[in-house]
This record gives structure tokens, C-alpha cells and sequence, in this order.
């Protein structure tokens, strides 16, 4: 790719495929540390393989990367309390050669005081997508929610009175909504609605990410992931 390229491609998103999950940024973001691997590679000096959809593609863990990425957006090192992959972390830091995220995994700091902690909301959109039509056209949505805030759930519950919802419990004492299925244009306003009743209560957006299947011969599957988060302090038992 020429300068002349590049140039043009600074202001335009950029989807990368790490190890199978498409994470889409800036091409800016992603040179912020221009001595790092990233930098490197998105300045054109070495070659640079894409996928069968033409994303740019680097074999290298696709869960941890949202966590690079994230640096790179921020330069802060913001992980979940209960993190356990500190060491694989580290390790993907070194590949991309990101010395500050180095730095920050070599002298980790608590994210909150001891009697704080992190309540985790997420929430997804999955979408069937007809092949054949054209445009492409939705064919089925539904949108799941899945916390450990018992209160936010009931409080959805009540205010979201005419969506078509049912309950289910999960693993680790989470409980999940699952609303639809519906068409599209309910579910887009019905994801408005939830983000901003999750962000009044005082949740703010960690991260996002897309995910796409393929299950029949005539449908695709996209997944989209938003995981929100706020500090509450600890109840003594």
C-alpha cells in the first residue's frame, strides 16, 4: 500500500481479525505507539495478510485483544476485578511490542480501593441476515441481557412492560432477559431505549465487539456485544 493510500485510510475504520473476532477502530488508534508492531504494520513496513472478507488478519488471541485495544484507545490499562490471565496478557503486549501496556502489566494497580468493586451488565443483539436478498435484509432479531444486579433486571422489568421477554437463569448467579424475537426496527429502538436506561443507573460502556456465524445455507448470524460497568461498594455480611 503507497503513502498516498494510507493517507486516505487515516480517518476510515479499520476491521481486524484476531484469531477469528473482527474488532473494528481507527487507523490513527491503532498507530498511537509508532514504534510498537501495530504501528509498524499499519505504516507499511512489512506485509500484511487479509481474511476471505478482506479484513486485515493477525493470528494472535482474539479475546485479549480487546484489552490492546482498548489501551491503544485510552493508554489506561482498565481490567476486570476478578482478571486471571495477567501472564497471557503480558505475552500479547510483548508481540505487539506496546512498552507502556509492558510497563503497566509489570507494575499492576488495583482498579478500585478494597471496598469497591465492579457490577458488569451485557448486553447482546443477535441478528439472522437473509444471504440472498438485496440489500442484505434482517429476517429475526432478539436482545439478551445478562448481569448479576438483580435490582437493574427488575427495574428493566418494569419499565420495558410491553416488550415480549422471558427469564432465564445463568452459570456464576447471573440472570438473563431475552427480548423478541422482533423485527429490526424494533429491535434498534429497543436497544436505544435499554443503553440509555443501563447508563442512567450509572453504567458506563467498557467495550463492544461483533461476532458473525454462519449456521444455514441461507442465513448469517451477527452477534454484537456491549459491556457496561460501574463501582458499588462492598456489603459486609
Amino acid at each position: 500500500m503507497d503513502n498516498g493510500d494510507w493517507g486516505h485510510r487515516m480517518g476510515s475504520p479499520v476491521t481486524l481479525n484476531v484469531g477469528g473476532r473482527l474488532y473494528t477502530t481507527s487507523l490513527s488508534t491503532l498507530q498511537r505507539y509508532p514504534d510498537s508492531m501495530l504501528g509498524a504494520m499499519f505504516r507499511g513496513d512489512f506485509p500484511t495478510t487479509r481474511d476471505s472478507q478482506g479484513n486485515y488478519f493477525i493470528d494472535r488471541d482474539g479475546t485479549l485483544f480487546r484489552y490492546i485495544l482498548n489501551f491503544l484507545r485510552t493508554s489506561e490499562l482498565t481490567l476486570p476485578l476478578d482478571f486471571t490471565e495477567t501472564d497471557l496478557l503480558r505475552k500479547e503486549a510483548d508481540f505487539y511490542q506496546i512498552e507502556p501496556l509492558i510497563l503497566c502489566l509489570s507494575d499492576p494497580k488495583p482498579l478500585y480501593p478494597a471496598d469497591i468493586f465492579e457490577q458488569v451488565v451485557e448486553l447482546s443483539s443477535t441478528r439472522k441476515l437473509s444471504k440472498y436478498s438485496n440489500p442484505v435484509a434482517v429476517i429475526i432479531t432478539q436482545l439478551t441481557i445478562t448481569t448479576k444486579v438483580h435490582g437493574l433486571l427488575e427495574g428493566i422489568s418494569n419499565n420495558f412492560t410491553k416488550w415480549s421477554k422471558h427469564m432465564m437463569d445463568t452459570r456464576d448467579c447471573q440472570v438473563s432477559f431475552t427480548f423478541g424475537p422482533c423485527d429490526y426496527h424494533q429491535e434498534v429502538a429497543l436497544r436505544v431505549h435499554l443503553m440509555d436506561y443501563i447508563m442512567k443507573q450509572g453504567f458506563t460502556i467498557r467495550n463492544t465487539r461483533v461476532h458473525h456465524m454462519s449456521e444455514r445455507a441461507n442465513e448469517n448470524t451477527v452477534e454484537h456485544h456491549w459491556t457496561f460497568c460501574r463501582p458499588a461498594h462492598k456489603v459486609e455480611d
